[in-house]
């Protein structure tokens, strides 16, 4: 079972890393489109800031959510793998194709529905899956309403300041604006492996009786009053690296998609949206919500699109990307129990 565990840490953080080059379209694709950075130079100051984000968010409440979206008593670390091997390919298919779907709720779906396939729908914890589905919703909207009013603050603000003079000042801002988003990404994204690895640990300890002070520290879990309190901080550092190291990689197929075939920006636009993209990555990690940064930067991109006109937004691209968003969930749980039914018979339940 040791040799398991193992395997499944390794796809976790393999799918850190696919989840790193994945999404660091979402953290790259605004400071690219506006010229601000060159892609070289954006994908290592994304991926700089998403690793500052381990001595910043050191909450573990986004984990504690991913690890008890099931039972830990209730599953088996091959339901765990089946649900890994589901996110990565569908991550990766997303990626091929270039469609910003959600790594959190491919993670989630596929890890879900292996769940589902082991034990039924009782296994899962209702309130922790029904608050993160809600925010495929509330997240993009959150983003869109800041953006659109941090938008029309900022014009109002500069409403007599020379134009080319303001232009520059934004090219300077949006590099904040840009790691603070950066930092959100990171905090939030490394923070559900980090669940998903603590989720595997505790079942390890369960399956085998271990207890107490028989339990090796490097897989100690610490939790006080049924909350995740302490990871062992290998799992930690190793996720937040395993993230940086991906959003290096690059994810130039997305990048294209965010950064220009939605609504064309200007460093004041990326500005704007990367400030509201961040403000609501930093609040629902703390309320412990594991957000969907795809979602966030889309809707924050959209909502600065709105203070030109309706027509600015390349609407039938976002129907689109909105279907991905609402397939993920399912899709990736079908896989996940799919793929759980064929691991069985090689590593059992």
């Amino acid at each position: 079972m040791l040799e398991i565990l193992i395997v499944v840490i390794v796809l976790a953080l393999v799918f850190d890393f696919i989840n790193g080059f994945h999404d660091s379209a979402n953290s790259i694709a605004t400071i690219v489109s506006t010229r601000v950075l060159t892609p070289f130079q954006a994908v290592i100051w994304a991926a700089f800031f998403n690793v500052v984000a381990y001595w910043i968010s050191t909450e573990l409440k986004v984990a504690d959510t991913v690890a008890k979206t099931v039972k830990p008593e209730s599953i088996t670390l091959t339901v765990i793998m089946a649900g890994l091997v589901a996110a990565i390919f569908w991550n990766l298919l997303t990626w091929y194709l270039g469609i910003p779907s959600s790594s959190s709720h491919t993670l989630m779906g596929g890890f879900a529905g292996s769940a589902i396939a082991h034990a039924g729908f009782g296994v899962v914890n209702l309130d922790k899956v029904l608050k993160t589905v809600s925010f495929i919703v509330l997240a993009p909207l959150i983003g869109l309403l800041l953006s659109y009013f941090i938008s029309v603050l900022l014009l109002w603000t500069c409403r007599k300041t020379n134009p080319f003079k303001m232009n520059g000042w934004f090219k300077r801002l949006q590099l904040v604006s840009s790691a603070l988003f950066s930092i959100g990404h990171g905090g939030n994204d490394a923070q559900k492996v980090m669940g998903i690895i603590a989720a595997a640990m505790m079942v390890y300890v369960h399956k085998t009786g271990l207890d107490g002070n028989s339990i090796p520290e490097w897989m100690r879990v610490i939790e006080v009053n049924g909350k995740i309190k302490d990871i062992p901080h290998w799992v930690v550092l190793a996720c937040y690296s395993a993230i940086g190291l991906g959003t290096l990689m690059g994810g130039w197929r997305i990048v294209k998609t965010m950064g220009s075939k939605i609504t064309k920006l200007t460093p004041f636009e990326g500005v704007a949206a990367e400030t509201a993209g961040a403000i609501t990555l930093f609040a629902t990690e703390r309320l412990g919500i594991p957000v969907s940064t795809t979602h966030t930067i889309t809707g924050s991109i959209i909502g600065v699109g709105l203070t030109k006109r309706i027509s600015a937004v390349r609407w039938g691209l976002t129907i689109n990307i909105l279907w991905a968003w609402i397939l993920t969930i399912p899709v990736s749980g079908a896989v996940g129990a799919g793929i759980y039914f064929v691991m069985k018979q090689f590593f059992g339940e």
